[in-house]
C-alpha cells in the first residue's frame, strides 16, 4: 500500500535528518577543531625523585597520551631539587627552569601528584604552587585548562582524598579546571604504596590512568573551543 505524504510528515522527515546531519558535523567539529598539539605537564611533588610518586604520575601521563595522537606530555620530577616557597623577590633556584614550560601556549593541562604526608600535600608541592604566582599576574595563565591530582599513601585512607582536595583548591586560584575520572577516579587518584612498590595497587593504578586520559579528553576539548 502506497503511503500518502502530508506536508507535516515531510517537514518532520526533513527536519529529522537536518539534525542528524548536524549532529555529526558537530561532533566531527570537536574531534578535529584543533590540529594542534596539545601538552600535559606532570609535575611530581616528592623529594624522593624516581620513586612511586614520580611513577604513578607517569602512569597517568601515559594514559593521556593514548587518548590521541596530538598529546605530548613531559614528566618534571621534583624530587631533589631545590624549590623555595613564595617570596615577593623570588630566589634563583630550580623553579627557574621550571617556569617556562609552565608559560608553553602549547600547555593544555597539569597533572600534580604529591605524596600524603600527615594527611596532606608535601611541602615540595606547596612550595612549587606558591612559586607559580607569576602565572596569575599580570594574566591568568593556567586559566580554564584541566587539572588532575595524583596523591600516593602508605596506606589505603592515608590521607589520599585530603591531599587531593588541598591541591584542586590551590589550583582554583589559578583558574584551573578541577577534573577527577571516571568511577571510582572521581576525585582524582588515589594509589596505596606498600613498601615504596605501587605495583600491587590493581585500584590505584586504575585511578590514575583513568584520570590522565580525563585530563587529555577535557584539554582537547577546551582547545578545540579556543581554535
Amino acid at each position: 500500500m502506497k503511503q500518502t505524504v502530508s506536508r507535516r510528515n515531510f517537514l518532520a522527515a526533513a527536519g529529522t535528518a537536518t539534525m542528524a546531519v548536524t549532529a555529526g558535523a558537530s561532533l566531527a567539529a570537536e574531534s578535529t577543531g584543533t590540529a594542534k598539539n596539545v601538552k600535559i605537564l606532570g609535575i611530581a611533588c616528592s623529594p624522593r625523585k624516581g620513586m612511586t610518586t614520580a611513577k604513578a604520575v607517569q602512569l597517568a601521563l601515559d594514559a593521556a597520551k593514548g587518548v590521541d595522537a596530538r598529546i605530548e606530555v613531559e614528566l618534571i620530577d621534583l624530587g631533589e631539587l631545590s624549590i623555595a616557597g613564595y617570596s615577593p623577590k623570588p630566589p634563583q633556584d630550580d623553579f627557574t627552569a621550571i617556569l617556562p614550560k609552565l608559560k608553553d601556549p602549547a600547555l593544555g593541562g597539569l597533572i600534580i601528584g604529591s605524596p600524603s604526608y600527615y594527611r596532606g600535600m608535601s611541602s615540595l608541592c606547596k612550595a612549587f604552587i606558591e612559586r607559580c604566582a607569576p602565572l596569575r599576574e599580570p594574566t591568568m595563565v593556567l586559566a580554564d585548562k584541566p587539572l588532575g591530582v595524583v596523591a600516593v599513601g602508605a596506606f589505603r585512607n592515608g590521607g589520599q582524598e585530603l591531599t587531593i582536595e588541598q591541591i584542586q583548591a590551590a589550583m582554583l586560584c589559578f583558574g584551573m579546571v578541577v577534573v577527577g575520572g571516571n568511577a571510582p577516579a572521581f576525585q582524582g587518584a588515589t594509589v596505596l604504596s606498600t613498601k615504596d612498590d605501587i605495583s600491587a595497587d590493581t585500584l590505584g593504578l586504575d585511578t590514575a590512568k583513568k584520570l590522565g586520559a580525563h585530563v587529555a579528553e577535557m584539554a582537547l576539548r577546551l582547545a578545540a573551543k579556543e581554535a
